[in-house]
């Protein structure tokens, strides 16, 4: 049994970037790991450590060395191995020479393709311990860090400096130096409660140690402690911690030793918008919010402290101090912002510029209640609505509140528009407008809202593509992989059977009004149906089957949907699979066919058996599915379309397509190109 270590490394810094902490961590880690992958080593176990003011990583039960490695080097032919006197020759000699040997060392190797000098040897492996140091150099080097720093006199750089370095395999130390630091045993403990150096004894007492001094090493146990301990703090309190994920994550990543603390804000607050509490709350502070049995926020909040204080009440006390001013900032921005309504606002919009060429918010809420208009009639929706709430959609980011909170646009037009009286549904829309937000997030719920998120959108895509700004690779500056996801998943996810080349044509009439012309809206459209690729990808669909139904170009989201879901159903039948490779064939055929064909099958020239059978199976199967295509239900099309399987099967067992009868050769090919257009009228199961 081959003997095994363990190795710990930490690296020791001053505080690190919260928001990049697990990050760092993780990337740390796993170069560690590919590093001793790369040497042909693999530990049992992987544990990774973070902490403000730490990078730790434990390889439990990695094996002491390498094995051994069999080298094999070939050299020179054996014909050309010696000369005409039978002594070696120069380029027997010259490899010889390379490999370290005598020529009577090397060996012969006998190939199909001849006979081989060959030098082999055996190389030891080497201790395991005697890697770690370089594979921590190469994993340190590789870490996502925008901007390094050197600090001191050194010309080491890292995110922050570096003052400690422990490694470790089992209780000896590994001797080196990294980032200008000799590793060694000692580390620290928390920066007030255990400043003193600890000398870790072995790694497997390394997080014990830690905690013995006031650290929890690990960032997933700190982030579990800090969840847990909030909740029921919160319980105690009567009411519910609102905790989002990012919050949990850059809290964790600003303590060492968490210990949580509750505070209360005056009453008089809870008349602002909650929203603009929590963003204070979370945004700036790290607090944690309270809601009630009704979601209400609660007028106490908890936070989490680095020590444990003598007096908590005192700290308590100083963080009811430090959030007072900021939410009377926020009382004050929402009680001046609703002495002036939003309508009278939009004139103001002239004034702030979207983009140079495009115009000011003005005029790009002008198009988008243009298009929001055209919509609206699309679908059968209130036109009125529609237009009202593009015409105020922009209108709250020039209000107090939103100018100081930016992340609360959409929210704080919500609570103007309700305040200023306006219908429900175009307060609502003020918000569901930006819906989704990111990946997964939550769609608009009302179809005015769902208008005007997608008006938003598509006036953006059309008007940066038309001056000619689409994205990079590495830039996207307004955003549009994101908007054009959004796009999608607002028409598929929420069956609106709008067309987008159709969307973007109208578009493109609202902007010839800005740039003087009608923009070609090609690319765009291109662009946004590209973006069908990732979001089917994310769904765990295969590119082919995407790639038969892009094939022919659909040009409406959710007609795209439904032809992926009908190829996704039949792709599970018996028939699929001969019924795919019989489209490939016919495809192939047709292919290669130069002279038109005839338009409809003559059934005085079906002769086989075969093709007839076929040509009466194709007609009825073309009067079954013809009125579930109109119907755009391509599900059940398909379906009825696997019942030709054993007819096109006996066709091409038993019928000479490429008869030299030239009236029968042709009329075999315009029945497989009937049949062949059926199938195209879903997508291209050729591709498949």
């Amino acid at each position: 049994m081959t003997d095994k270590i363990d190795l710990l490394v930490e690296i020791g810094t001053e505080e690190l970037p919260p928001k990049a902490l697990k990050k760092l961590s993780d990337a740390f880690t796993d170069g560690i790991v590919t590093g001793f992958q790369a040497a042909g080593l693999a530990a049992d176990e992987v544990i990774a450590y973070a902490a403000p003011r730490r990078l730790a990583v434990w390889l439990k039960d990695i094996p002491a060395q390498q094995a051994d490695q069999p080298i094999e080097k070939r050299g020179p032919a054996v014909q050309a191995a010696f000369d005409k006197e039978g002594h070696p020759s120069k380029a027997a000699q010259g490899f010889a020479a390379s490999c370290g040997v005598e020529f009577s060392q090397l060996q012969r190797l006998e190939t199909d393709k001849g006979a081989w000098l060959v030098f082999r040897q055996t190389q030891a492996g080497q201790k395991t311990a005697a890697l770690f140091p370089a594979i921590v150099k190469q994993s340190l080097d590789n870490l996502p860090i925008p901007k390094r720093m050197r600090w001191g006199d050194g010309e080491a750089e890292f995110v922050r400096p570096v003052h400690w370095i422990v490694m470790l395999a089992n209780e000896q130390v590994i001797e080196a130096e990294i980032l200008g630091i000799k590793t060694g045993h000692e580390s620290r403990g928390h920066r007030f409660h255990a400043p003193a150096s600890i000398r870790i004894r072995q790694p497997a007492d390394y997080a014990v140690q830690l905690g013995e001094a006031y650290v929890i090493a690990r960032f997933e146990a700190r982030r579990e402690m800090i969840s847990q301990r909030v909740q029921e703090l919160a319980t105690e309190l009567g009411g519910h911690a609102i905790m989002p994920e990012s919050l949990l994550d850059e809290v964790a990543a600003l303590v060492e030793w968490p210990v949580p603390i509750a505070g209360r804000f005056e009453e008089k607050f809870l008349a602002v918008p909650q929203e603009a509490l929590i963003h204070t709350m979370q945004g700036d502070q790290k607090y944690f919010g309270l809601t009630d049995a009704n979601g209400k926020l609660m007028p106490n909040f908890i936070t989490i402290s680095n020590i444990e204080s003598k007096d908590p009440s005192k700290v308590s006390e100083g963080n009811e101090r430090v959030i007072r001013p900021r939410f009377s900032d926020a009382a004050f921005f929402w009680e001046q912002d609703k002495k002036q309504s939003l309508a009278s606002r939009r004139d103001s919009l002239k004034t702030v510029v979207f983009q140079q060429q495009l115009g000011s918010l003005y005029d790009k809420s002008t198009r988008v209640a243009a298009l929001a208009d055209y919509m609206a009639q699309q679908l059968n929706a209130d036109t009125q609505l529609a237009i009202r709430a593009a015409e105020l959609g922009k209108c709250d980011l020039i209000t107090n509140m939103v100018f100081e909170f930016t992340d609360l646009q959409g929210t704080m037009g919500r609570y103007y528009a309700q305040h200023d009286g306006e219908p429900a549904e175009v307060a609502q829309a003020m918000e569901e407008q930006y819906l989704p937000r990111f990946a997964g997030d939550a769609l608009p719920t009302t179809q005015t809202g769902r208008i005007l998120a997608l008006a938003e959108r598509i006036d953006t895509l059309a008007g940066i593509f038309a001056i000619g700004q689409k994205p990079t690779g590495t830039k996207d500056p307004f955003g549009l992989r994101r908007s054009a996801l959004g796009v999608l998943r607002i028409l598929i996810e929420q069956q609106l059977p709008l067309d987008l080349a159709e969307l973007l044509e109208q578009a493109a009439l609202n902007l010839s009004l800005q740039l003087g012309q009608k923009p070609d809206m090609q690319e765009a459209l291109e662009y946004i149906l590209e973006r069908l690729r990732a979001y089917y990808q994310e769904q765990g669909i295969g590119a082919e089957l995407v790639e038969a139904v892009a094939v022919l170009k659909p040009t409406q989201p959710l007609d795209f949907d439904r032809r992926i879901k009908a190829v996704a159903a039949f792709r599970q039948l018996t028939a699929a699979e001969s019924l795919a490779a019989a489209n490939k064939r016919i495809s192939n055929i047709l292919k290669k066919v130069e002279t038109p064909l005839p338009a409809e099958v003559d059934a005085s020239l079906l002769k086989e058996n075969a093709e007839q059978a076929l040509a009466e199976s194709l007609q009825a199967q073309q009067a079954e599915v013809l009125p579930l295509f109109a119907a755009g239900d391509y599900k059940q099309a398909l379906l009825s379309l696997a019942h030709l399987r054993e007819p096109v099967d006996n066709f091409f067992t038993e019928v000479m397509v490429m008869a030299d009868d030239q009236a029968l050769r042709n009329n075999r090919l315009a029945l497989l190109n009937q049949l062949r257009g059926l199938f195209l009228r879903v997508a291209d199961l050729s591709v498949l």
